[in-house]
């Protein structure tokens, strides 16, 4: 079963901050979507909790609640499935936009690239797992190569990636990046495929530390950072105060033009009103806008 997160008192009449991101701006609460493809970074179990739980439907009814809260932007893997629920989803009128995670078990990843910006992307990334595996075997260039394809789309070209080290050759290349998706965890220490590609949800590495090294990396860039894994997939959901506190340590370390990123499972409790709450208390006490 999915760990407690905090209850708190909601008020969505107030809007939710934004940043810029291109020519749009973004929420700076963003949903993400590995609850969707049922990837918890958690347990086997709560990934098969996740993946019974979100049909096509309930992935449209918590996109429709997300944006009821201010929530403007998603971000998930660019796979068959999330297109679908999302093709649906703005049919239906929804306006939700999209910022995508290349798919990285897919052969030809330049041409899904080039689909994935058709199809109405506004920022298209590249999976963090990937990044990492070319960054540990030494095929930078392979990185480099994507980014290319994914700026000659005209989109918001961004970089995914678990290891700090990475952020700092891309910085030091001055690789052609409008965008950071940081890890507050490097769960790449060891060499790993996400289970959504391989099947297996492996033991992985979570090291709350984790996070200084990352914020590091993030203040120092000028690029807009989305910063995910905010609660340590649900490892910091043990109290109401521990899921404020994470959320705060998060913010207060990032730059204001940045963006996090949490997933959000609507099966046991309202996550969307609950962070979307805590999001709005900690700009208004903090002042930050």
């Amino acid at each position: 079963m999915q760990p407690s997160c905090a209850r708190v008192t909601m008020d969505n009449e107030k809007p939710l901050p934004t940043v810029p991101f291109g020519d749009i701006t973004i929420s700076r609460l963003i949903i993400g979507g590995n609850p969707f493809r049922g990837n918890s970074h958690w347990s086997p179990e709560m990934s098969r909790d996740m993946e019974g739980y979100y049909t096509v439907a309930r992935v449209k009814e918590t996109l429709r609640h997300a944006e009821s809260h201010g929530i403007n932007t998603v971000q998930a893997r660019g796979d068959a499935l999330i297109q679908a629920c999302l093709r649906e989803y703005w049919a239906e009128g929804g306006t939700i936009q999209f910022i995508v995670q290349t798919a990285s078990e897919l052969r030809d990843l330049r041409g899904h690239v080039r689909q994935l910006a058709a199809f109405g992307a506004k920022g298209i990334y590249i999976h963090g797992t990937w990044t990492d595996n070319q960054y540990l075997s030494g095929n930078t260039r392979e990185i480099e190569e994507l980014l290319k394809a994914i700026r000659d789309m005209g989109v918001q070209a961004g970089l995914g990636t678990h290891i700090p080290e990475v952020i700092d050759l891309a910085e030091e290349k001055d690789w052609d990046v409008d965008f950071y998706m940081t890890c507050m965890y490097n769960i790449s220490v060891d060499r790993r495929e996400s289970a959504v590609v391989s099947g297996v949800a492996a033991i992985e590495h979570f090291d709350h530390g984790d996070k200084f090294a990352m914020l590091e990396r993030v203040r120092a860039t000028t690029k807009t950072c989305l910063a995910f894994k905010v609660l340590g997939a649900s490892r910091l959901c043990a109290s109401p105060q521990q899921v404020k506190d994470a959320f705060a340590a998060i913010l207060s370390g990032i730059k204001p033009c940045d963006a996090i990123v949490v997933g959000m499972f609507q099966k046991y409790r309202d996550q969307i009103a609950e962070n979307a709450q805590i999001v709005r208390d900690y700009v208004r006490e903090s002042r930050e806008f």
